[in-house]
């Protein structure tokens, strides 16, 4: 899912992590998570407000662990940079856990699963069953996505995009294909928005899987620790699930 680095930017965020590591396991009362607010149904702006399913979910992970936790709304290209210079304590942000990240930061016990699939036209459906039968066409992508990346493996024409909304919109005008995103962000495309639901279908199944977790800071043991604790208490008691359902991830 959200979302691709490259591996030079990775090595300065693990050289920055730890020349700003100390004291992170202090005792602190409070803490605050920043959020890409351009992925529904996890984190997004509606009626001026932030919501979605991680912007809820650490309020209530702080709420079992004894804490205060927050989310602020921080643009994507400078999310892992603001973590790695203590801006802020962790990002939420439908991070997905890779090889690379996990060398520059800590993640949390998964919170979802998901995988990279396939949106196209309701029109198109006969003819598209999956990223297969999209050789040689055009597809829309968030910049810097693990859809982005996952692309690569893949002989299609990517057209990039600051906002998955974006892509769907020019595909359903038109100039491109088909738009490859999450699971999880498909499903609110989908299955959810009623400006689209008639009009869009997700081809075929996932064609990646992928473990969404909350990322801090790598020494930062201290917040890691709350964080499990917190999220093991919310799914023990079924506020974790409640939540799920409420945002259609299920």
């Amino acid at each position: 899912m959200k979302k691709h680095m490259t591996g030079i930017l990775l090595v300065v965020i693990a050289l920055a992590l730890t020349l700003t590591g100390c004291n992170k396991n202090e005792e602190k009362s409070s803490y605050v998570f920043a959020s890409d607010a351009t992925w529904p149904p996890l984190e997004f702006v509606e009626d001026g407000n932030l919501t979605g399913f991680e912007v809820e979910l650490i309020p209530l992970i702080g709420e079992k662990a004894g804490v205060t936790m927050e989310v602020k709304n921080i643009p994507w290209d400078t999310i892992f940079a603001g973590l790695a210079n203590g801006a802020y304590d962790g990002v939420a942000s439908g991070v997905t856990v890779t090889e690379e990240r996990k060398a520059a930061m800590a993640f949390s016990t998964p919170i979802l699963s998901a995988g990279q699939v396939v949106i196209i036209r309701a029109e198109d459906k006969d003819s598209i069953k999956g990223i297969e039968d999209l050789n040689g066409k055009k597809i829309g992508v968030q910049i810097g996505t693990t859809g982005d990346f996952a692309l690569e493996a893949y002989p299609v024409e990517r057209k990039a995009y600051d906002d998955i909304g974006l892509a769907i919109e020019d595909m359903l005008n038109g100039n491109i294909d088909a738009a490859v995103c999450d699971s999880l962000i498909a499903s609110d495309f989908v299955l959810s928005n009623e400006n689209y639901s008639s009009k869009l279908v997700v081809a075929g199944a996932p064609f990646t899987q992928e473990d969404i977790a909350i990322a801090v800071q790598k020494d930062n043991q201290k917040l890691l620790d709350l964080i499990n604790e917190g999220l093991a208490k919310a799914k023990a008691d079924g506020s974790f699930d409640a939540l799920k359902q409420k945002w259609n991830l299920l």
